[in-house]
């Protein structure tokens, strides 16, 4: 058949006329070179982490600069665009680069980053006006929800205190909003100063919708000597146990023997396990789709070896242990070895509520393997889903390597129960009736490509470098209950741990300004505003809203800025943009602002 070029318009308009004969595909078009999903991890940490302060910093700009607070950084958030797209280029996300290519990414990441950052800081600032002078004994912190909905995190802040003092003197601080007390802890700060000066505060609190929500710390008494964890092992075990959830840490193993929410089972015992699987050298993985010959086990440290590792100097202390304890968490730590690598792994367990936080700090010296931290889950008829672009779709259960964006889920085939697990930059995994395995990270060859006999290239007398060696750090937050209630309620809570609420704690001027309002408020419990910026052309605001369920919903869209409201209907899965004018009614556009 000969060949004719011609441009995409013409073939696309020839495709049109048998398009009733084509075949239909309405499944994901993955997998190939399934490596590429976890390979260099660093580059797809970074890209999620650019993603989501580009999208913040659009709400925040947006809200500012709609009420004259400052001019939208339009030409700063459309280079962040366009580096995040160069990083993008199919060599460089799926991790199959060379060593300099990996270097020059995250050096592009980092710079935009720091841009964007800016942008977000004089946001912050110029949405910080109206608020009042602190009173003398107050120190506060303000927090910024670019959500169009109430909020429910665990806020992180560190800060001064007015003068330092000597290091056995603890002097506690209560948290306060609106004049009522909010549920806080004292953890460890950032620093190691030998004195009380710098503290590290978390606080459980429910921000409302696109505004700045202002805390305010208050000094206690002092006294005498840091508390100490109450939390004790009994026979080998670790139990933490609330209206709400029953959890075991093995201390033998460092491994959870349970995760019970409400009654309710959701894993096996010894999950959150680093496994070692065996890999190759090939950076894309382009002849195999599952990773599974397990060739090795993270084993808790000895006492010795874990207080070594740990970098403690006085002292034996044990390999699981509570690190903080409060009403709002509790915090154990466990340490394993592998060959010449390490994990030091933390679970962040609620005071309040179901969602635990797994975060797992990897040493990684090995070559050619992979980590995964495996989840073995109880019963059997289970799907396993997870986020992606605009929907959710169904992942494979026969143990092939997936892929997918901030979430996934293993939902019971009855619907009586789905455990959720969200990440802020892993997006590969797989499930089998073994569970859930998380995927960590590759140690392959840089740009290692195989011949068709599966031969690499590598140099035998001597060192070639393996990619993703060094500290790399992991976090997830596992939830559980029924099938309706979670896929319902996952969408919003990755989007706040990815999109996180900044809180800073500075002493504003004060002053006679008024305190800015939301720029958009929306009704509904489910829905999703993806996205709230200014338009591309013309004076006038973008709002793209998606409804995460299967289910159609319906909502009011207020904009008290502009004393409007938009009616919002969506069905299943369905994502709609508004182009909204500072005068004029709302109209439809495409996802072009067409």
């Amino acid at each position: 058949m000969p060949i004719k070029h011609s441009s995409p318009d013409i073939y696309f308009k020839e495709l049109g006329k048998r398009r009733d004969k084509l075949p239909r595909v309405e499944r994901d078009l993955n997998p190939w070179a399934a490596g590429c999903y976890s390979s260099q991890i660093r580059l797809k940490q970074k890209h999620r982490e650019l993603e989501n302060a580009i999208y913040s910093l659009e709400k925040m700009a947006a809200t500012a600069s709609s009420q004259g607070l400052m001019k939208y950084p339009g030409e700063e958030i459309h280079e962040a665009l366009c580096d995040l797209m160069t990083g993008e280029f199919h060599d460089i996300l799926p991790g199959s680069s060379s060593e300099p290519v990996e270097e020059t990414s995250l050096r592009l990441f980092d710079h935009r980053l720091e841009i964007v950052s800016r942008a977000k800081a004089r946001s912050f600032f110029a949405l910080a006006s109206g608020q009042k002078k602190a009173k003398d004994g107050e120190i506060p912190v303000l927090v910024f929800n670019p959500h169009p909905y109430r909020v429910r995190v665990i806020v992180e802040c560190e800060f001064n205190l007015p003068d330092f003092r000597p290091r056995e003197e603890f002097i506690p601080i209560e948290v306060y909003k609106d004049g009522k007390r909010v549920v806080s802890q004292l953890e460890n700060e950032l620093c190691h100063h030998p004195c009380e000066w710098r503290k590290w505060i978390v606080f459980a609190a429910v921000l409302d919708p696109g505004v700045m929500n202002r805390f305010d710390y208050r000094l206690g008494t002092m006294r005498i000597g840091r508390p100490t964890p109450s939390l004790a092992p009994k026979q080998g075990k670790l139990r933490f146990k609330t209206a709400d959830v029953d959890i075991i840490v093995n201390t033998k193993t460092g491994l959870i023997d349970r995760y019970r929410t409400r009654g309710v089972d959701q894993v096996k015992p010894g999950a959150f396990e680093p496994i070692v699987i065996e890999d190759s050298p090939d950076s894309w993985e382009m002849f195999e789709r599952s990773f599974r010959n397990v060739t090795g086990r993270f084993k808790l440290m000895s006492r010795k070896d874990g207080t070594r590792y740990s970098g403690i100097r006085r002292g034996t202390v044990p390999s699981v242990r509570v690190v903080k304890e409060g009403p709002v968490r509790t915090v154990i730590e466990a340490v394993f070895s592998y060959g010449d690598s390490f994990v030091c792994q933390q679970y962040k367990l609620p005071a309040k509520g179901t969602e635990m936080e797994v975060a797992t700090r990897v040493h990684w010296n090995e070559k050619d393997k992979m980590v995964k931290l495996s989840v073995p889950t109880p019963g059997r008829g289970q799907n396993y889903v997870g986020q992606v672009a605009f929907g959710v779709g169904d992942l494979p259960d026969n143990g092939d390597e997936s892929v997918a964006q901030r979430w996934t889920a293993v939902v019971s085939k009855d619907g009586k129960n789905a455990l959720t697990c969200i990440n802020d930059g892993t997006y590969s995994s797989d499930f089998s009736s073994d569970g859930l395995r998380l995927t960590l990270l590759r140690s392959s060859s840089y740009a290692g490509h195989p011949n068709e006999q599966r031969e690499f290239a590598l140099p035998l007398d001597r060192y070639s470098a393996r990619m993703d060696q060094g500290v790399r750090l992991f976090r997830f937050w596992l939830n559980a209950g029924t099938k309706r209630e979670r896929l319902r309620s996952v969408d919003r809570e990755a989007l706040a741990r990815n999109e996180k609420p900044f809180a800073l704690s500075f002493y504003p001027p004060g002053g006679s300004a008024k305190k800015p309002k939301a720029l958009a408020v929306l009704s509904d419990s489910v829905l999703q505003l993806t996205a709230l910026k200014q338009a591309e052309s013309g004076n006038a605001l973008i709002a793209r809203i998606f409804n995460p369920t299967d289910r159609p919903q319906s909502a009011t869209l207020s904009l008290p800025t502009l004393g409007r409201k938009v009616p919002v209907k969506l069905g299943g899965y369905e994502v709609r943009t508004w182009k909204i004018p500072r005068s004029g009614a709302a109209r439809e556009v495409n996802l072009l602002e067409r």
